[in-house]
C-alpha cells in the first residue's frame, strides 16, 4: 500500500532519528540559526549515494546544504525515484539505505515497509511516504520538500565532483527484478503459469507487503484459469448458466483479460446478492484479485469497491 501525506508542512514528521539526528535547528533569523546557503554548489561524489549506519552522520551534514531524500529499500532501490533525483540536477541528493544491512537506520526511521521514503533537511527528518508513487505524485512531493527546505534556509545545490559540465545526465541502471519476480516472469514467458504462481507465493511469504507480487499472483492466476479454453466456449457456458458461479467467474476472467473491467465488475456484483455464502465468498475473493490486477487508483476499481462494500454491509 502507498501512503502519501496530503502535504509536507513542517519538520515534525513521524520519524525519529534519535542519536543520529543533530540538535534541533533554530528558525531562520533566530540567534544561532543557519544562514541562507551560498549560491555556489558543493561537490559530491554522486547525486545518489549509499546510506549506512556508519556514514549517515556525513549525510546529515550534507542536508544543511541541500535536501536529502532517504529511501529505505529491500532488495533494490526504486528506479523512478533515482530518475527523478538525477533529473533535478543537484537540487537534491538521494541516500539509498538497504534496511536489512542497516538496522539502526531502519529503527530510527521506523521503517515498517519497503520502500519507506523520508527527507532530511538541515539535519532534521520528515516522513514522506511508503511504497512507490507515480511520476506526478513524486514531483508534487519533491516540490513541497523544496519549499520547506527554502523556508528553513536550505536552498543550495550540489554538483558531481570531476564531472564534465557538458556531459548528459547519467541514466540510472535499470532496476532488476527481485529473484522470485524474475523467476515468475521467466516461467510466464515459458507458459508455466503454475510455476509462476509458486514463485509469487514464495515472494509474498518472504515479504507480505510485496504489492507487486500480490498483483503478479492475481494476474498469473487469471491466465492459469483461462488456460487453453476458447472464448466461444466460455461465453456460451456463461450465457447458458447465468446463475452458475464458476461459469460467471470464468467469463469475468475473460472480460478482465481483455480490459473490460466494468463488464466483469458489473456481472459479478449483479450476481452477488443471489448467491449463498460460499458463492458470495468466491465472488468477493475474485473481485479482490481483480482490484489488484487493475490497481487501487483505477476509477472503475474505486466504484466497484464501493458497491461491494454496500453489498457486504
Amino acid at each position: 500500500m502507498t501512503n502519501v501525506p496530503p502535504s509536507v508542512g513542517n519538520l515534525r514528521g513521524a520519524v525519529d532519528l534519535s542519536s543520529l539526528v543533530k540538535p534541533p535547528v533554530a528558525a531562520p533569523g533566530a540567534p544561532g540559526a543557519p544562514q541562507q546557503q551560498s549560491a555556489g554548489p558543493v561537490a559530491v561524489p554522486s547525486l545518489v549515494v549509499d546510506g549506512t549506519d556508519a556514514n549517515f552522520s556525513a549525510i546529515l551534514d550534507l542536508s544543511s546544504q541541500v535536501p536529502v531524500i532517504v529511501e529505505l529499500y529491500l532488495g533494490t532501490p526504486t528506479a523512478s525515484l533515482q530518475r527523478a533525483i538525477l533529473a533535478l540536477g543537484g537540487r537534491f541528493v538521494l541516500a539509498t539505505v538497504e534496511v536489512s544491512a542497516n538496522p539502526q537506520l531502519q529503527q530510527a526511521f521506523k521503517a515498517q515497509a519497503a520502500p519507506t521514503v523520508a527527507a532530511v533537511i538541515a539535519g532534521r527528518p520528515i516522513a514522506l511516504y511508503e511504497g512507490e508513487l507515480t511520476d506526478e505524485e513524486l514531483g508534487t512531493v519533491l516540490d513541497q520538500v523544496t519549499q520547506l527546505a527554502a523556508q528553513n534556509g536550505v536552498s543550495g545545490t550540489v554538483t558531481v565532483a570531476d564531472a564534465d559540465p557538458n556531459a548528459p545526465a547519467p541514466e540510472p541502471v535499470e532496476e532488476p527484478l527481485p529473484p522470485h519476480h524474475q523467476e515468475a516472469y521467466d516461467k510466464i514467458n515459458a507458459g508455466d503459469f503454475e510455476g509462476a504462481i509458486a514463485e509469487y507465493k514464495l515472494a509474498i511469504a518472504q515479504n507480505p507487503r510485496d504489492q507487486l507480487a500480490v498483483a503478479g499472483l492475481a494476474q498469473v492466476s487469471l491466465l492459469a484459469r483461462l488456460g487453453s479454453k476458447s472464448v466461444d466456449d466460455i461465453r456460451s457456458a456463461a450465457a447458458a448458466n447465468p446463475g452458475e458461479v464458476d461459469a460467471q467467474l470464468l467469463v469475468a476472467d475473460l472480460d478482465v483479460s481483455g480490459g473490460h473491467l466494468d463488464d466483469a465488475f458489473g456481472r459479478l456484483l449483479d450476481l452477488f446478492p443471489t448467491l449463498d455464502q460460499p458463492g458470495k465468498d468466491a465472488v468477493r475473493t475474485r473481485l479482490l484479485d481483480y482490484f489488484e490486477v487493475a490497481g487501487a487508483d483505477d476509477s472503475r476499481v474505486v466504484s466497484a469497491r464501493r458497491r461491494l462494500a454496500a453489498l457486504l454491509y
